[in-house]
C-alpha cells in the first residue's frame, strides 16, 4: 500500500503541468506528459494545495469531542462511535479496515516533498538562490507532515522512552522502490529538527503565496515541535523570532460586531465567509484541514461549547445552538477556507505564554494571554486574567489555546504531552442517554491505530502498530 501511494503520485504528476524524475519512475516518460527540468515545474507542486496541503486530524477531534457527531452517524460508523464515545473496549484496530486519509494523503504530500528536495538544486532557468528557496520549502513541509503523522499514530514524546518506541514509517525518497523504515521516535524527532535547521538558512521572509512555509513558519514550526518535546527554552526562542516575523491577531471583536445582527438573531443560520482563509493576517502559511477545499466546519456539541469562555467573539462568530428532532448541538455558521493546517500567530502567542509560565514568570506569561484574549473577548465580558499561581496560570493558557486552534491537531497533542507529563493531565466526562462516558488521561484511546491496510501492505518494509486496540 505505501508503494501504491508513490505510484499514484507519479500517474498524478504524469496527467498534470509536471512529470517526477523518469531516472526514479520510469525508463521512458509517457507519451504527452512533460519531464520537470526547470525549478517552476518543481515548485509549482507546492501550490498544489488540494492534494500536498490537507491535513486530515478527524479521529483526534472526534476523540476530543471537538466535532459533533450525529446519532446516525454514531449509528453506522463503528470506529467514529469508539472514538466519540470514548469506547474504551472497541477494537479500533478491527474497524480501520479500509484506507484512512489522515494517513495516505500525509504520505502522499511526503512523496511529493521528497520529489522537490531530490530534484529542486539540480534545475535549470534559476539561480541557485532561488533553488535553496524550494528546497527549504518542501523540507519544511516535509517535516511538518511528518510532526502530524508522528503525533497521532505514535505516543507522544517522552525523552526517557523517545529512543526505545517505535514511531511511523521514514522516507526520504521519491523512488518508488525506496525502503521504508519504521524508526524510533526519537529517530523522527532527529529527523524533523534536521529539517527545519537545514531549511532555515534559506527560508525567505515573504514567500511567492501563503501555501509556501516563510522564515516565520519555520520559527514557528520549530517553537511547535519543540514544545512537543517539553524544551521550554527553546520553544520560547523560536517563539520569539517568529513573532519578530509576525505578530498580528485578528480582531474578531470587530468581525462580531460587524455582522452583529445577524449572529444575535435566534434560528437564524445565515453563514458568513470565514476570515480564517488564505488572507488572514494571523498565518505563517496555509494548510487545509479535513477537507480539502472550500467548506464549512464542523458543529460542535454542547458540551464543547461550555468550554468556551463567556463573550468569545470567536466562538459566537462561528458556532450558534440548533435542535433538530432530538438532538440539539452548535450548528457552524462560517464557510469558505479555514487554515486548520499550517501555522498561526495565535499558537506562537500561547507558546510563548506556556514557556514564560513554566519559568515562573507568571505575570509575563499572563500579559502574553490577556494580549491575545483582548481580541477576542467582547469588551462587556472581558477581564485581565490575573494571578500568580503558576497552576491556575497555565489553565487559563491552556483554555484559550484549546479554544483558539480547535479543530487542528494542536489539542490533542497538547493533552498528549500534558497527560505524560501527568502534573496537568487532560480527561473528559460526559452523560448521554443517562450513561456516564469518561476518556482517562491514561486512556490507550490517546494513541490511534495504523490503518490496516498500511500495517499490510507496507510497501518496502514493516509496521508494528503502536497500540494495542
Amino acid at each position: 500500500m505505501m508503494k501504491n501511494i508513490y505510484k499514484s503520485v507519479v500517474y498524478f504528476l504524469a496527467l498534470g503541468l509536471t512529470f517526477a524524475s523518469c531516472e526514479n519512475y520510469l525508463d521512458d516518460a509517457p507519451k504527452g506528459s512533460k519531464v520537470p527540468t526547470t525549478l517552476v515545474d518543481y515548485e509549482a507542486f507546492l501550490r498544489d494545495e488540494y492534494t500536498n496541503h490537507r491535513v486530515n486530524i478527524a479521529g483526534a477531534s472526534q476523540l476530543m469531542n471537538d466535532q459533533y457527531a450525529t446519532l446516525a452517524t454514531l449509528s453506522s460508523d463503528r470506529l467514529i462511535n469508539a472514538n466519540y464515545m470514548w469506547d474504551q473496549n472497541a477494537d479500533r484496530i478491527a474497524l480501520k479496515v479500509s484506507d484512512e486519509t489522515t494517513y495516505y494523503a500525509s504520505y502522499q504530500g511526503i512523496s511529493t516533498f521528497n520529489l522537490i528536495i531530490e530534484n529542486a538544486l539540480s534545475t535549470t532557468e534559476a539561480t541557485e538562490e532561488q533553488k535553496r528557496i524550494v528546497w527549504a520549502e518542501a523540507k519544511v513541509l516535509r517535516a511538518m507532515n511528518y510532526f502530524n503523522l508522528v503525533n497521532f499514530y505514535a505516543d507522544t514524546y517522552v525523552a526517557s522512552t523517545a529512543s526505545t518506541k517505535l514511531s511511523v514509517p521514514l522516507i526520504t525518497s521519491a523512488n518508488i522502490n525506496a525502503p521504508s523504515k519504521q524508526v524510533t521516535i526519537q529517530e523522527l524527532y532527529d529527523f524533523i529538527l534536521n529539517d527545519v535547521k537545514e531549511a532555515l538558512l534559506y527560508l525567505p521572509k515573504v514567500s511567492q503565496t501563503v501555501l509556501h512555509p516563510n522564515l516565520g513558519t519555520g520559527y514557528a514550526f520549530y517553537a511547535r515541535v519543540y514544545l512537543q518535546m517539553n524544551n521550554y527554552t527553546e520553544a520560547l526562542k523560536y517563539a520569539d523570532l517568529a513573532l519578530a516575523e509576525n505578530n498580528k491577531l485578528y480582531d474578531w471583536i470587530a468581525f462580531y460586531n460587524a455582522n452583529k445582527t445577524l449572529i444575535e438573531t435566534p434560528a437564524n443560520y445565515t453563514t458568513f465567509t470565514s476570515p480564517m482563509g488564505y488572507n488572514y493576517v494571523e498565518n505563517y502559511n496555509y494548510r487545509h484541514g479535513a477537507n480539502s477545499s472550500l467548506t464549512t466546519e464542523n458543529s460542535i456539541p454542547v458540551e464543547r461549547a461550555q468550554r468556551f469562555e463567556a463573550g468569545d467573539a470567536r466562538f459566537l462568530s462561528r458556532w450558534k445552538t440548533y435542535t433538530v428532532g432530538a438532538e440539539t448541538y452548535f450548528r457552524r455558521t462560517l464557510s469558505g477556507a479555514f487554515n486548520f493546517g499550517g501555522m498561526t500567530t495565535v499558537e506562537i502567542y500561547l507558546i510563548k505564554a506556556e514557556c514564560l509560565a513554566r519559568a515562573n514568570q507568571i505575570s509575563d506569561a499572563l500579559a502574553v494571554l490577556n494580549t491575545v484574549r483582548k481580541t477576542r473577548i467582547l469588551p462587556a465580558s472581558y477581564q485581565d486574567i490575573s494571578t500568580t499561581d503558576k497552576t491556575t496560570a497555565l489553565k487559563a493558557i491552556y483554555r484559550t489555546k484549546n479554544n483558539e486552534l480547535t479543530n487542528t491537531l494542536i489539542p490533542f497533542a497538547d493533552a498528549r504531552r500534558l497527560n505524560a507529563e501527568g502534573v496537568y493531565p487532560v480527561s473528559f466526562s460526559k452523560v448521554a442517554g443517562g450513561t456516564t462516558y469518561t476518556l482517562s488521561a491514561t486512556s490507550h484511546m490517546w494513541t490511534m491505530p495504523f490503518p490496516q491496510g498500511a500495517v499490510k501492505n507496507p510497501g518496502n518494509g514493516t509496521i508494528t502498530q503502536n497500540v494495542a486496540k
